[in-house]
C-alpha cells in the first residue's frame, strides 16, 4: 500500500530535479516521498493526459525504500539522479518492464534485458516511474498513431503533444515526471519539447548508447532528456552518457561536464540565423518569438548572424527516404515467429507472416514499410536511395559551413503551433513537411536543442531550437540555460486540475 507523504504532491511535483537532489542531498526530503508524490500525481491527471502505457507503483515504493535505507546507512553516495523518478519512452527497453513501443505487435514484450541508457540511469540511484506513449515505434509527429490511445497535450486538451516521444513530453510538461528519456529520429524529442514547453535535447549521435532502443532508423536514432529546465537536462545527459562497447556507433569521446558548463559565458558566442528557415509557411507568431529570443541573446552579448542552410529544401525527401528505407529493414524481425504477436489465423509461414505483421502493425507503421521497402527495390535503389544518401552529404556540408560562421544555430522548432487533434491524421504528408526544422540534425548527427521562448495569449507554448556542431551539447545547454534567465518566462496555468 501506497502511505501518504509528510508533503503534499503539489509542493513536490513543483519542484525541479536540481531541487529535488539538493533536497535528497540535505536529507529534506526521501525518495519514497517524491515517488508516493508523484504517483498520486498521475492518478489525478493521468486520466486526462494518457502520458503513460504501463506503470509499477508497487517495484518503484519497493526500490524507493531500499534507496533511502542505503542512504541512511552510508552505503551508497547521491547522485545527480538518485531518488529522482524518471518515465522512460516505451521503446527504450527495461527489463522485467513491459516495453511495446505503443505497438500491438509488442503489446506483451518483456524484455529479459536492459537498455544502456536505462541501465546507467539505475546505476546513478535514479528510478522508473513508467513507461511513456509513443507514435507506434516512433513514427509519427502527433502520438495519435500509437496502438493504444492517444496523448493530449497538457496544455490544451484539444491539442496533440508532438511525437513521437509525446508520452515523456506530456509527462514532464503536466508535472507526472520531473524528467524523462525520449529518442529522436527526425525531431521526435524537440517538437514534442515543444509543443508541450519542456526542454528537449538530441545528442550527437553517438553521444548516448543505443543499446537497448528498439531500432526504428539505426543512421538517425538517438536517445536523449526532456526535462523542464536546461539544468534538469544537462543533469539526465551528464549520466546517461558516454562510450558503450554494447553499442558499435557509440562515441569513444569524454563526456563533458554540462552541469558545470552551464554557468560560463556566452559573451561573444555567434548566434546564426538560417535564413531558409524564416521564410513562407512559417506562423508568423513563432518567427515573432525566435526573432526576440535572438534579440535578448544580443543584448547579453552575443552577436546574431544570417547563415545560409542552401539544401534545406530537399531535407524531407532526403529524410523519409532514408528513414523509410531503414524501417523496412529494422521491421523485417516482427514476423510472428521468436516474438511479439503471432495471429490465430496461422497457417502456412507465408500465412503467419502475412496476418501476424497485418494484424499488430497500425496504417501508419505499414505505410512507412511500403514507402521503404519500394525504396529499396530492384530498379529504384538508385534512383531513391542512394541519391538521398548523396544529399545528406551535401546537408551535412551545409552545416559545416554555417558553423564557420556560427557557433549556435537559432530558429523555429516546427512550422506551426500545436496541431489540433485529428487535424494530421487524414494527410500523412501535411504532417511529414512538420517535421521539415528537425530532420537535418538528424541526417548531420549534430545535437538539438528545443525549449520554450513564449506563450501565446491561450497560454499555448511556442518554442525554438538551438543547433551546434558535433559534441556541442554543452554549448547549447548553456545559451538555453541563459535563455531562462533572460526571459522569465512565467508559466500559465494548464488545462489541468489539480
Amino acid at each position: 500500500m501506497e502511505r501518504e507523504a509528510s508533503r503534499p504532491a503539489c509542493e513536490i511535483c513543483d519542484l525541479s530535479i536540481a531541487q529535488l537532489h539538493r533536497g535528497i542531498r540535505k536529507r529534506q526530503i526521501s525518495s519514497v516521498e517524491i515517488a508516493e508524490a508523484y504517483l498520486r500525481r498521475i492518478r489525478s491527471r493521468d486520466p486526462k493526459v494518457q502520458a503513460f502505457i504501463s506503470r509499477s507503483a508497487e517495484t518503484l515504493l519497493e526500490e524507493a525504500r531500499a534507496l533511502d535505507q542505503s542512504l541512511a546507512s552510508g552505503k551508497r553516495a547521491v547522485g545527480l539522479l538518485t531518488g529522482i523518478p524518471l518515465a522512460v519512452k516505451d521503446n527504450i527497453v527495461t527489463r522485467g518492464m513491459r516495453t511495446t513501443c505503443g505497438s500491438r505487435i509488442l503489446e506483451h514484450y518483456v524484455p529479459p534485458y536492459e537498455a544502456t541508457s536505462v541501465a546507467r540511469l539505475r546505476a546513478d540511484g535514479g528510478l522508473i516511474l513508467g513507461k511513456t506513449n509513443l507514435d507506434e515505434f516512433a513514427m509519427g509527429s502527433t502520438t495519435e498513431n500509437s496502438g493504444f490511445f492517444p496523448t493530449r497535450n497538457p496544455w490544451d486538451l484539444n491539442r496533440v503533444p508532438g511525437g513521437s516521444s509525446g508520452g515523456s513530453a506530456a509527462a514532464v510538461a503536466a508535472l507526472e515526471a520531473p524528467g524523462a528519456l525520449g529518442s529522436d529520429t527526425g525531431g521526435s524529442i524537440r517538437q514534442p519539447a515543444a509543443f508541450c514547453g519542456v526542454v528537449g535535447l538530441k545528442p550527437t549521435y553517438g553521444r548516448v548508447s543505443r543499446y537497448g532502443l528498439v531500432a526504428f532508423a539505426s543512421s538517425l536514432d538517438q536517445i536523449g532528456p526532456l526535462a523542464r529546465t536546461a539544468r534538469d537536462a544537462a543533469m539526465i545527459l551528464q549520466v546517461v552518457s558516454g562510450y558503450d562497447p554494447m553499442d558499435s556507433t557509440s562515441a569513444r569521446r569524454p563526456v563533458d561536464d554540462y552541469v558545470a558548463g552551464l554557468e560560463g559565458d556566452i559573451r561573444g558566442l555567434r548566434i546564426g540565423l538560417p535564413a531558409e528557415w524564416f521564410s513562407s509557411g512559417l506562423d508568423p507568431r513563432i518567427e515573432a518569438a525566435v526573432r526576440a529570443a535572438a534579440a535578448k541573446l544580443a543584448a547579453a552579448g552575443c552577436e546574431v548572424v544570417e547563415v545560409d542552410l542552401p539544401h534545406t529544401e530537399f531535407a524531407i525527401a532526403t529524410y523519409y527516404i532514408i528513414a523509410l528505407a531503414e524501417a523496412s529493414s529494422n521491421l523485417a524481425r516482427y514476423d510472428g515467429m521468436r516474438y511479439g504477436h503471432r495471429s490465430r489465423r496461422a497457417g502456412s509461414l507465408e500465412e503467419t507472416y502475412r496476418n501476424s505483421r497485418n494484424e499488430g502493425f497500425g496504417d501508419e507503421v505499414k505505410r512507412r514499410i511500403m514507402i521503404g521497402t519500394y525504396v529499396l527495390s530492384a530498379g529504384y535503389y538508385d534512383a531513391y536511395y542512394l541519391k538521398a544518401s548523396k544529399v545528406r552529404t551535401l546537408i551535412k556540408e551545409d552545416y559545416f559551413r554555417a558553423f564557420e560562421r556560427a557557433d549556435v544555430l537559432m530558429g523555429p522548432t516546427a512550422p506551426s503551433l500545436p496541431f489540433r487533434r485529428g487535424d494530421k491524421t487524414s494527410d500523412p504528408l501535411e504532417m511529414y513537411l512538420s517535421d521539415v526544422y528537425t530532420v537535418t540534425a538528424n541526417l548531420a548527427g549534430i545535437p538539438g536543442l528545443a525549449t520554450t521562448c513564449a506563450y501565446t495569449p491561450e497560454g499555448v507554448p511556442i518554442g525554438l531550437q538551438l543547433l551546434g556542431p558535433h559534441f556541442g551539447e554543452g554549448r547549447l545547454l548553456r545559451v538555453a540555460h541563459v535563455l531562462e534567465r533572460e526571459l522569465g518566462l512565467v508559466r500559465p496555468s494548464l488545462a489541468l486540475g489539480a
